[in-house]
């Protein structure tokens, strides 16, 4: 049995003008109803993997679904919001003004160190991981090979989950866009 995490395409929200803490959540919004970038060319293992799936789930985030629609246009996926990425919280600092990626890497770096203002905390996102890893297993016992296009951060944590019961493969997934990183399963 196979579980391939393939993490989605770049998103076509690059706004990256500076705004105050309060506008972060309207740009993460911005960012969640955006689509994708089409590339030129994709990684050969992801094509190979989601040409060879016998299942493909996304999250209900347009991101991951156009991801995999442009990996392979005649593939019907499941989409769950079980696999939505991992939320980030929401800063309540006034007046300073940052880039949304720099205020991504801030809240971030908050988020794991416990600051979950108005999302999901870690523990939290822990636990969506392992439902949604025994959910792909399931899916893996009844399909044998299956992918995953989800999100940077929780296909890390799915990917822990997923070596806790046992599956092989990289101590943790490629964060770069369309990159696919593999689990195996022998019984």
């Amino acid at each position: 049995m196979e579980i391939s995490l393939i993490r989605h395409g770049r998103s076509m929200c690059t706004e990256n003008n500076r705004i105050k803490c309060m506008e972060f959540k309207q740009w993460i919004e911005q960012y969640d109803c955006n689509g994708v970038f089409e590339e030129n060319s994709y990684p050969a293992d992801t094509l190979e993997r989601i040409a060879t799936a016998n299942i493909v789930i996304t999250s209900d985030l347009k991101r991951s679904i156009e991801s995999a629609k442009l990996l392979n246009r005649n593939l019907t996926a499941v989409s769950d919001p079980l696999f939505r990425e991992t939320e980030l919280p929401i800063p309540v600092a006034r007046g300073m003004k940052l880039n949304p990626s720099t205020w991504s890497l801030i809240l971030r770096c908050l988020w794991f160190l416990g600051y979950s203002r108005d999302c999901e905390s870690l523990n939290e996102a822990k636990d969506r991981a392992k439902k949604a890893s025994k959910l792909l297993v399931w899916y893996a016992e009844k399909h044998t090979s299956i992918v995953l296009v989800g999100h940077g951060f929780f296909n890390i944590l799915v990917s822990k989950e997923l070596q806790k019961m046992g599956w092989k493969g990289k101590s943790s997934p490629s964060s770069k866009h369309w990159n696919c990183t593999t689990y195996s399963l022998f019984n």
